[in-house]
């Protein structure tokens, strides 16, 4: 379809001696901008008008009536396309959204989505929901700390392990043989175990197959005898090359607690008389890595020492039921008026899960749909100066689905927009100043809690997933992989092993919202930004940019964290 000038629509409201005014015809909520979305030519529109008018004795054009005329305007479009199908679900060539300039009512905030479905309408359940902005739950300093960022903060944001290898680069990706998968895992157990063997001064590790009547120490990958979920009965453990590379059943009745889950490297003590079952007596905790210990150059770089307020936030951004994005923009509403000097936002942006998705049912292509997202939080938060970093998911439709998955690729972002975007990959390490964010977007806390196994532990699931992370020393420990995630493990023996210990983890969860401190790195699960049809919560977090020592210790960079309804 060519493109519709005002001067079109004034012919035809003339050959149909229809008075009118200028505004009617030219302004964002006029003829033209309904053209525009319906992709109708001047003589539909018009035509559309007529018969709208005369069936209300004779209606004048007005901005008035418009609102009215443009409902049925919708109706009439969405029966066309759902009935006979005579207008292809084409993108328009000039969209804009007549909701998102009414509701943001800010020149920048013109390509905000606020709908990509020709049948789409506002959540009601999301528009009634209550306890906005409810804090639910609090972390360190609850009384005192000010929940308002600078803004255009001089605070300082990089990828920690950046390279000439670093996933942004071109390469092939699921081309791995079964031998190269072995390879990593064996490569992973053997490193895991010289660490426990150095730190518990361990000999040597005996192999796990070998009949002997005395205690023996054995290293290996805890496995599951079946493809069914993990049991105190079907433990299996797997030992390295070194150790013979043999599979035994564990008996772990001898032990007083235990926390097991698939893909564990684990270090026991124990027995095996026949050489058929191998009975542990004792199970080594992990060791997790030091952190991060920035070089005097950069603590020199880094002048700001006030405290720095941090925001995150998961999607989906749209309710189930509808394709609106009414929760980012009011994301991006609380942005500009707490002014975070980070905000950091996880995918899904156009999420893969959502039925209209699925089916299709979309005006617009997902690139298309994306591109409109980021340009609407790129240009929204743009008089607040806040510091945007986007980590993808493997629910981006648009997207790679591949783990560790690479970054976004912006091409259209203007100078000074891409100095204060930062585009993550993910699993990633983010420097923030001198504190460091262990990110990711695939859901390791729900995938392992259908996999752990525990027993007299006395801590709550929660924490022990977290520890179990940085104690294996990896954003992703559970093998197999939950079925959804598609593993490339040369990448991900690269990019999805941790090189430190975070000084915040943030795990973003289908589960239930949580700020815990586990063996000093604070986790934060966020939760989603809509949960179903109704708003979700999103997380905020004070820290010291210049983690300080104090007697000799390290204290922890987070001052106070916050998870808030959205």
């Amino acid at each position: 379809m060519a493109s519709v000038t005002a001067e079109d629509i004034k012919c035809e409201l003339d050959t149909f001696n229809i008075a009118f005014n200028n505004d009617t015809v030219d302004k964002s909520t006029s003829v033209l901008e309904q053209c525009l979305c319906h992709r109708l030519g001047g003589e539909e529109i018009v035509c559309e008008w007529f018969a709208f008018s005369s069936s209300r004795e004779q209606l004048p054009l007005t901005l008035e009536n418009l609102d009215q005329f443009e409902h049925e305007v919708s109706i009439s479009v969405q029966n066309v396309i759902t009935g006979s199908q005579k207008r292809a679900l084409t993108t328009p060539e000039h969209p804009q959204s007549k909701r998102g300039v009414a509701r943001l009512a800010s020149p920048s905030l013109l390509l905000s989505p606020a709908s990509f479905s020709s049948s789409a309408t506002p959540s009601q359940k999301y528009g009634m929901r209550s306890g906005r902005g409810e804090v639910v739950l609090s972390f360190g300093a609850v009384q005192g700390p000010r929940w308002t960022g600078k803004g255009w903060s001089a605070v300082r944001v990089e990828l920690l392990e950046e390279g000439e290898n670093s996933l942004i680069s071109s390469y092939k990706y699921m081309f791995q043989r079964l031998r190269d998968v072995r390879d990593v895992l064996t490569e992973k157990i053997e490193e895991l175990g010289e660490e426990l063997r150095s730190h518990f001064n361990i000999e040597e590790f005996s192999p796990v197959s070998l009949p002997v009547q005395d205690s023996i120490t054995v290293l290996g990958q805890v496995c599951c005898d079946s493809n069914g979920k993990l049991n105190a009965q079907s433990v299996l453990l797997e030992a390295g090359q070194e150790q013979g590379g043999r599979l035994v059943p564990v008996n772990l009745s001898e032990l007083k607690e235990f926390s097991l889950f698939p893909g564990q490297v684990v270090v026991m003590e124990g027995m095996n008389p026949s050489g058929e079952k191998f009975v542990a007596t004792k199970l080594y905790e992990g060791i997790p890595l030091p952190f991060y210990c920035p070089s005097e150059a950069k603590q020199e770089m880094d002048e700001v020492s006030e405290p720095v307020m941090v925001m995150m936030a998961c999607g989906p951004y749209t309710p189930s039921e509808s394709l609106t994005y009414d929760p980012l923009i009011d994301l991006i509403t609380i942005i500009n008026k707490d002014h975070p000097d980070v905000c950091i936002l996880f995918g899904p942006f156009v999420d893969s899960k959502h039925e209209q998705i699925e089916k299709n049912q979309v005006t617009e292509t997902f690139e298309n749909i994306f591109k409109r997202c980021v340009d609407s939080i790129v240009e929204g938060t743009k008089g607040s100066g806040c510091r945007l970093v986007f980590v993808p998911s493997q629910r981006d439709v648009h997207h790679h689905y591949i783990y560790p998955q690479p970054p976004f690729s912006l091409t259209n972002l203007s100078k000074d927009d891409s100095a204060r975007v930062t585009l993550a990959p993910d699993p990633c390490t983010l420097l923030i100043g001198n504190v460091t964010f262990g990110l990711t977007s695939t859901d390791i806390v729900f995938h392992m809690g259908a996999e752990e196994i525990s027993s007299g532990t006395g801590t709550e699931r929660f924490s022990r997933i977290m520890k179990h992370m940085l104690t294996q020393r990896s954003y992703y420990p559970l093998h197999p992989p939950a079925e959804e995630v598609n593993m490339d493990y040369d990448k991900f023996q690269q990019f999805g092993q941790m090189n430190l210990t975070p000084d915040i983890l943030i795990v973003p969860s289908e589960l239930r919202y949580f700020i815990k401190d586990v063996i000093g790195c604070v986790c934060v699960n966020p939760g989603r930004l809509t949960k179903g049809q109704v708003g979700g919560t999103y997380g905020r977090l004070l820290i010291q940019p210049n983690p300080v020592l104090v007697e000799g210790k390290r204290v922890s960079p987070c001052i106070a964290g916050q998870v808030v309804k959205i």
